[in-house]
C-alpha cells in the first residue's frame, strides 16, 4: 500500500479527483485535499501500529508480511507533517516513542523521523509473526533485537549496509528461508570486510539475490565471499562498483548459476581491464561465457563493456532474452553489433552509446537488430543518432512485436509511419529524432492503428523548429489519438536550429475552420 502513498507520490491524489477537480484545481483545494490524504495516511500507520499493541478491534499486525519503514519515516518528515496531524497521530501511549529532532529554537524542532520510525518499528515487530520483507532506513541496534522475532523472514532492502553488522549470526539461528539483500549503499572503510564477513556468517548456499543500488565500498573480500553462495545466486547488481571491485571481477568465477547480472563502473575514469589488468579481463570473460542460465545482463559505463558482451553473445549455450549496454562507442563495436544476430531470443535491447557517421557502423547494427526479430521492447540512445527514414522503415518492417521503441535520428519525415503503423502491439513510441513531421502525417498514422494499439503514447521530441505543429493541429492529434486508443501524444520542438541538406518547407497549415490542409 505505501506504492499509492500521497508521501512517497509527493502528494499526487489525481486518482481520488473528480473530473471537475482535474480540469480546475485551485491552491486551497489542492491544499485542503493533500491535507486530507496525509491524515488518512496518518491515520493508517498509527492503526497498524496500535493494532501491534491489542488497542484495535483486529490484529491488522499480525497478517503483514512486508514492511516498508521507509515509507513510515518519509510520512513523519512530510512538511504537512505537523500541528492536527501530528497532535492525532502521537496521541496517547505513541507520545513517548517521539524523538524531537535537537535545536534551541523551539518554533524549528521537528520529528526525528528516522530515529521516531525505528522506535515505532520496536512496536510493530513484536507482533508481526508473518513478515517475509523488511524495508527502510533500519539501524543496527534495531535489526539486532528484530530479527529474532521475524522467523519467515526472507527479504531485507536497507538503506545502509552498516545495519548488517553482525547480523549473520541471528539470521542463520532464527531466519531460514532468508535468500535476498538490497542495500542502498555503505561507504564505511571497513566495508568490504564487514559485508563479506556477514555473506561467510549466513547459511552457505542460500544467498539467491543481491542488489547494491548505489555508492559501495566492496572489493575482493565481498566477491569472495559471493563464493559462499554460488549455487543458490542468480540474481546480481552491483550498480556502483569501485576500482578495486573492477580490478577483482574475476573471483566471481564461481558464481555461475546467474540468471540476471547487471554491473555498472562507478569509477569517474573508466577502468581499462583489457589493456591494463588483461589477465582479469580474460578471467572475467572466462566467467561469463561459463554463466549458461544467464538471460539479463545489464553493463553501464564499462570501458571495455562491448567486448565483455560480445562474448557471451558468441556462447551458443547462453540465450538471453534482455540486454542493456550503456556507455560505449559505436566505433569499438563492430564485432558486438555483429555478434548481436547470435542472440534472436533477445525480447529487450537498450543500447546508449556514441555514435558514429563514417564506416559501417550504423549499417552492421541494423543488419543485427533486423535479425531480432522477438523484440518487444527497443530502446536506442545516441547510438541512433544517424538513423534516417530509410533504417527506421526498415526496423519496423523487421520488428513485428515490438511494444515499446525510443530512437533518435536525424532528418525523420513522415515517410515513416506508413510502415510503423503496421506495428499492431506497439504501446509506446519515443521519437528523439530531429524531425519533420507533419500533422497530416502523424494524423494518417494515428487512423491507421488498430485495437492492439490502446493506450498508445506517441512522443515527439525533437521536431525541427521549422515544422512546428499549431496549436490547433496539436490538439487535433491529441483528440484523434485519445478517441481511436484511448492514447496520448507528446510533442516538444528541437532546441536551436538544425540545418539539413536539401531543406524544404513543411506544408502543412490550418486554415480559420481548424481543418488541415496542404
Amino acid at each position: 500500500m505505501h506504492d499509492v502513498s500521497p508521501v512517497t507520490n509527493r502528494g499526487s491524489s489525481d486518482a481520488d479527483m473528480s473530473a471537475p477537480e482535474r480540469a480546475k484545481p485551485t491552491y486551497k483545494t489542492r491544499l485542503s485535499q493533500e491535507e486530507v490524504m496525509i491524515f488518512r495516511w496518518a491515520q493508517l500507520w498509527r492503526t497498524i501500529i496500535l493494532s501491534a499493541t491489542g488497542r484495535t478491534l483486529f490484529p491488522y499486525a499480525r497478517y503483514i508480511r512486508t514492511l516498508n519503514l521507509g515509507d513510515l519515516e518519509e510520512l513523519l518528515g512530510d512538511a504537512r507533517f505537523k500541528d492536527r496531524v501530528s497532535a492525532m497521530f502521537f496521541e496517547g501511549e505513541l507520545k513517548k516513542y517521539k524523538i524531537q529532532t535537537s535545536g534551541t529554537d523551539k518554533m524549528l524542532t521537528r520529528v526525528d523521523a528516522g530515529s521516531t520510525s525505528n522506535n515505532l518499528g520496536d512496536i510493530i515487530v513484536t507482533s508481526t509473526p508473518m513478515l517475509e520483507e523488511l524495508s527502510g532506513k533500519v539501524e543496527n541496534d534495531a535489526l539486532l533485537r528484530w530479527i529474532p522475532k521475524l522467523p519467515r523472514l526472507r527479504l531485507l532492502n536497507l538503506w545502509y549496509g552498516g545495519a548488517l553488522v553482525g547480523a549473520g549470526p541471528l539470521l542463520r539461528q532464527h531466519c531460514p528461508a532468508f535468500k535476498t539483500i538490497s542495500l542502498w549503499g555503505w561507504g564505511h572503510e571497513e566495508a568490504d570486510s564487514k559485508f563479506a564477513d556477514f555473506l561467510n556468517e549466513i547459511t552457505p548456499q542460500t544467498l539467491e539475490s543481491l542488489e547494491i543500488f548505489s555508492y559501495a565500498l566492496f572489493g575482493a573480500e565481498t566477491l569472495l565471499a559471493l563464493s559462499c553462495h554460488r549455487e543458490a545466486l542468480t540474481e546480481l547488481k552491483l550498480d556502483f562498483v569501485n576500482g578495486f571491485a573492477m580490478q577483482s571481477l574475476n573471483l566471481l568465477a564461481g558464481c555461475t548459476n546467474l540468471t540476471t547480472l547487471l554491473l555498472t563502473d562507478g569509477t569517474s575514469l573508466q577502468v581499462d581491464l583489457k589493456n591494463e589488468y588483461h589477465d582479469v579481463f580474460l578471467e572475467t570473460i572466462a566467467w561469463l561465457r561459463s554463466c549458461k542460465k544467464l538471460q539479463s545482463v545489464t553493463l553501464r559505463n564499462f570501458r571495455d563493456g562491448q567486448d565483455l558482451i560480445a562474448q557471451i553473445l558468441l556462447e551458443n549455450g547462453i540465450h538471453l532474452t534482455n540486454l542493456e549496454l550503456k556507455g560505449y562507442y559505436m566505433a569499438d563495436a563492430l564485432a558486438f553489433h555483429q555478434a548481436l544476430s547470435n542472440q534472436p531470443s533477445l525480447q529487450e535491447l537498450h543500447l546508449k552509446g556514441d555514435s558514429d557517421e563514417v564506416g559501417d557502423g550504423v549499417a552492421t547494427l541494423v543488419e543485427s537488430l533486423c535479425q531480432l526479430t522477438n523484440l518487444t521492447t527497443l530502446r536506442l540512445q545516441n547510438i541512433s543518432d544517424y538513423f534516417t527514414d530509410e533504417v527506421i522503415g526498415r526496423l519496423a518492417r523487421s520488428l513485428p512485436k515490438l511494444e515499446e521503441w525510443y530512437t533518435s535520428g536525424w532528418g525523420v519525415t513522415d515517410a515513416i509511419w506508413p510502415d510503423v503503423a503496421k506495428l499492431k502491439s506497439l504501446r509506446r513510441l519515443d521519437m528523439a529524432a530531429l524531425s519533420r513531421f507533419t500533422a497530416n502525417g502523424i494524423l494518417d498514422f494515428v487512423l491507421n492503428l488498430g485495437p492492439n494499439n490502446k493506450g498508445l503514447v506517441l512522443a515527439i521530441m525533437m521536431a525541427d523548429v521549422d515544422c512546428d505543429l499549431h496549436e490547433h493541429e496539436q490538439n487535433m492529434i491529441r483528440e484523434t489519438i485519445a478517441s481511436r486508443v484511448e492514447g496520448r501524444f507528446e510533442f516538444q520542438l528541437q532546441r536551436g536550429k538544425m540545418l539539413y541538406e536539401g531543406d524544404d518547407f513543411c506544408g502543412d497549415t490550418i486554415d480559420r475552420s481548424g481543418r488541415i490542409r496542404v
